[in-house]
């Protein structure tokens, strides 16, 4: 795993987009299209924020996948994973074809189809975040790192409910549905390239953790070390509580 540390989450965010940038423009020129993995939540706005302005990506040659959606959330609820992506990625950038999750439909018949379609040609690059309980994905802690299925139903853990709280995405843990459809860690992880983008200090103690800590699902990210191709972006606050060379 590659950490690149910035002092700030704007610089961060742009050495960012331009590395993703990077790979989705490679990715189109070596075969003509780019199947792309995004991640969402607050820490993700600035990042997709300058991946969508950046030059000369062909959108149109993009395919995307998402991660995770709650279950049962409408569409056009403030929290929808499916809304975020709309407004911050597929619509500003122009991709052609997205995959999202539909939290409404049956969970089994959504994870089947969508399975079909992620595993049809190889991911170039998934873009991903880590949770405050160290999370990748919706894959709480402790992770299923072994199954193939590359989409899962799983019931979402206090610690992962309590962050989309903290995060203003709901009013109250009431609020926050108790069960989400997520791509697997072991379908991510067949991605060719993973870009992690982590800033903000509440990050800090998953990073350590996931970094410092023993490969573990109750660390679900530190698998992230396991891939051959892995850079993980920070900034100073998110990188405050580990020993890496900035």
């Amino acid at each position: 795993m590659r950490v690149h540390t910035f002092s700030d989450g704007d610089s961060l965010a742009r050495a960012a987009a331009n590395e993703a940038a990077s790979r989705i423009r490679l990715a189109i020129a070596t075969s003509g299209r780019a199947r792309i993995i995004a991640a969402t939540g607050t820490s993700q706005m600035a990042f997709l924020d300058a991946l969508t302005q950046a030059p000369d990506v062909d959108w149109s040659n993009v395919e995307m996948f998402h991660l995770d959606e709650y279950i049962g959330l409408p569409a056009d609820h403030p929290a929808a994973f499916r809304r975020y992506l709309l407004e911050r990625l597929i619509r500003p950038a122009g991709i052609a074809r997205a995959h999202l999750i539909d939290g409404e439909r049956h969970p089994l018949d959504v994870c089947r189809e969508l399975g079909r379609e992620v595993t049809a040609a190889p991911i170039d690059v998934a873009f991903v975040g880590i949770g405050e309980n160290g999370h990748l994905a919706f894959n709480d802690p402790p992770a299923d790192f072994d199954t193939e299925e590359p989409y899962l139903v799983v019931r979402l853990d206090e610690a992962c409910r309590r962050q989309q709280v903290g995060e203003q995405w709901f009013t109250s843990i009431d609020e926050v549905p108790e069960r989400a459809i997520t791509m697997s860690i072991r379908q991510i992880l067949k991605s060719r390239a993973i870009l992690a983008v982590v800033p903000e200090a509440r990050k800090a103690p998953a990073v350590r953790l996931c970094l410092e800590g023993a490969i573990s699902p109750m660390a679900p990210a530190s698998i992230l070390r396991t891939h051959a191709d892995t850079s993980l972006f920070l900034d100073a606050d998110s990188a405050a509580l580990v020993k890496i060379n900035a």
